[in-house]
């Protein structure tokens, strides 16, 4: 008779928090927090945690917190169950975006542990790759040569031209004017001028050799957005990012059903209820999960299989650091309707610093890969270096903040 196996449990018994702070010129944010958990076996598992409502060292003792009462003494291969224990925390059960970010990097790292412990990379355990490479997209961000890319038609038409040069065939930018604590609001004639004229010379400097991604961060009224979008169509735009509050879809729908644009919305939505929200109204063709914050690996495979049935494609957002960067990729090489990928330019420099094994773009697009886990760790040594300060002087510092006035 075969012998029957003696399965032994594994526990995490033990969680650490890395609060980081991302050097100039700030690609991806001011800070990135990182979660390492360790097992009673010795295997190591990151995540990161997407959440800007509070100050990251509240966050980490958010996480202590949590990880004492929760996850301590959890196996981390029963990652449904510790997600649902986690979720209903204090009787919430409830979209809650700072505890479903804190949730997102718990959940990822034991991903990170399961597929090491199992020796294969987490793609592998979500139902195999799809995709052997993944294309990417970056942001036009402002460099020291063109401080004003959202701004001087001239200087993003430059910038793009240098994306695509060193091989994006995407590039994103929003020049649509500010967003405040009062949205959403009308466009006025000088954002909606300014829009324009970026956006045209962005397209005449590159041609048909890049999709043109115009975001915007929910600052406008349906009928705003409306406004704005018509002004955009000529310009055959791959999409127009959440053009309406991100908690009204819809509202967004209202935007959808009178634009040829595509449109694209999620980085600020958690759990599969608010992206469910999204098939019911058809609010947006493209979804963008942020995986530190939408509830981790797990809850977005749930939510781009709620797309799939919808007709609808997915394109994780990235505005985070590197470990969040390697999840998109294992979790978007697996994706039957993955459009494309975010990436903070070439993942080079700091981001690069920051991992064992930088992530491995070239010509615009990264390869997933066949490592374990996320396939890369955090470089422990260089996060302990680069401690995140906070500067006594500004009390809006967070990773993202919107004006705290109207617009007049």
């Amino acid at each position: 008779m075969r012998a029957l196996c003696q399965c032994v449990t594994v526990k995490i018994a033990d969680c650490t928090t890395f609060v980081i702070g991302n050097p100039p010129p700030h690609h991806g944010g001011r800070y990135f927090i990182v979660v390492k958990l360790t097992t009673d076996t010795g295997v190591v598992g990151y995540g990161e945690i997407y959440v800007a409502t509070v100050g990251p060292h509240i966050v980490a003792a958010m996480v202590t917190d949590i990880a004492d009462r929760l996850v301590i003494d959890a196996d981390p291969h029963r990652i449904e169950l510790l997600w649902r224990r986690m979720y209903s925390s204090g009787y919430a059960l409830r979209p809650d975006p700072t505890l479903v970010g804190i949730m997102s990097g718990i959940e990822m790292a034991c991903w990170d542990i399961v597929g090491k412990d199992a020796g294969r990379p987490i793609s592998d355990l979500l139902g195999g790759r799809v995709h052997d490479r993944l294309r990417t997209y970056t942001y036009l961000y402002p460099t020291l040569d063109r401080p004003d890319v959202y701004a001087d038609p001239a200087q993003a038409a430059d910038q793009a031209l240098f994306e695509v040069g060193r091989g994006f065939n995407a590039v994103k930018f929003d020049p649509a004017g500010p967003y405040t604590a009062f949205d959403g609001h009308m466009p006025s004639l000088d954002d909606i001028a300014r829009s324009v004229a970026l956006t045209g010379a962005v397209r005449e400097a590159v041609g048909d050799r890049a999709d043109l991604l115009f975001g915007t961060h929910g600052q406008f009224t349906a009928a705003g957005a409306i406004r704005l979008a018509q002004q955009l169509e000529p310009f055959d735009l791959l999409w127009f990012e959440e053009p309406t509050q991100p908690d009204l879809p819809e509202e967004m729908a209202r935007v959808a059903r009178q634009t040829t644009i595509p449109i694209a919305t999620g980085e600020r939505l958690t759990t599969i209820s608010e992206f469910a929200a999204l098939a019911h109204y058809q609010a947006a063709a493209i979804w963008q999960p942020n995986l530190g914050r939408c509830g981790g690996i797990l809850a977005a495979k749930k939510i781009a299989a709620i797309g799939e049935a919808a007709g609808c494609q997915i394109a994780p957002h990235l505005y985070s650091g590197p470990i969040l960067g390697a999840a998109n990729i294992q979790f978007g090489a697996t994706l039957p309707n993955l459009l494309i990928v975010e990436a903070i330019q070439d993942w080079s420099g700091f981001h690069a610093e920051l991992l064992t094994t930088p992530l491995d773009w070239e010509d615009g697009y990264v390869r997933p890969s066949r490592e374990p886990g996320l396939g890369t760790e955090l470089n422990e040594a260089v996060a302990l270096a680069h401690p995140y300060v906070p500067d006594p002087d500004d009390s809006t510092d967070l990773h993202l903040g919107m004006h705290p006035s109207p617009i007049r």
